[in-house]
């Protein structure tokens, strides 16, 4: 078997003497596994970079085996962030997300799309650092894997108005009047992540990566008995201190003992 295709390079790690193991993300393909030979030497190592775009053969005698993988560039990312570690941490964990969740050789080629805007984005327009749009794109994770969210009206009161909160059992939107008592048990919902033309603050941001965070452990790689990949905690951290806050945010995995989806 062998294809050719546009891929987003996902994860690199050495194997054996001077070789690679690489994760692909390609339209048609989904993500591909393979080994690049001398992928590690100097000369090849700039081209193996997570976030960058490449166009990729890869070449096996059976589907399900380890392909053997060649590539040319396309478009690097990474070599325009090296003086902004934000930025970087961002691509590194999308690509780390995408790697963990979506199943080997299966296609999402709107997802994979969607991913490609985003790390253009940030490469050719890395200030400011559009974290609300790789927000979007982490819900948008979570929809394509079939756990969508639910902002469009209040789970409680079913209005559309003043929805500032999502049920951490179910993924609905809440709002301030359907709130009530459990307001501190809910997690907050951030402007940007139902209205595309909103950027946010640090404060919302760290509110958008605690919301989607909690999904994507409680739905996505909790189901796996995985903890999120560590890029995306690194991120977490980056935006955390954005906030000037020290404080620990609290876990919550834990269900509260009723959600006001119940009283409906």
């Amino acid at each position: 078997m062998e294809w050719e295709a546009a891929a987003l390079v996902l994860s690199v790690r050495p194997y054996g003497e001077g070789s690679a193991l690489v994760h692909l993300l390609s339209e048609e393909h989904g993500v591909s596994h393979g080994m690049v030979r001398g992928g590690g030497s100097r000369k090849q190592a700039p081209l193996w970079q997570t976030g960058n775009l490449v166009m990729a053969r890869w070449r096996a005698r059976l589907s399900d085996q380890l392909g053997a993988v060649t590539a040319e560039p396309v478009q690097s990312v990474g070599a325009r962030l090296l003086d902004l570690p934000l930025q970087l941490a961002m691509v590194s964990s999308a690509c780390a997300l995408a790697d963990g969740a979506l199943p080997q050789g299966e296609a999402h080629p709107e997802l994979f799309m969607r991913l490609i805007r985003l790390l253009t984005l940030i490469g050719i327009a890395p200030k400011p650092p559009p974290i609300a749009a790789y927000l979007r794109w982490e819900r948008e994770l979570l929809g394509e894997l079939g756990y969508g969210l639910d902002l469009s009206a209040c789970a409680v009161t079913g209005g559309c108005d003043n929805l500032n909160f999502v049920s951490p059992k179910s993924g609905r939107a809440v709002s301030d009047e359907g709130a009530g008592a459990w307001r501190d048990r809910l997690l907050v919902l951030p402007a940007f992540l139902a209205n595309e033309t909103e950027e946010g603050s640090p404060e919302d941001w760290l509110a958008g990566m605690t919301l989607t965070g909690h999904f994507l452990s409680r739905w996505v790689f909790g189901v796996r008995h995985q903890p999120l990949p560590a890029a995306r905690e690194r991120l977490f951290e980056r935006i955390r201190r954005l906030t000037g806050k020290d404080e620990i945010i609290e876990d919550l995995n834990i269900e509260p003992a009723q959600d006001p989806d119940e009283l409906r």
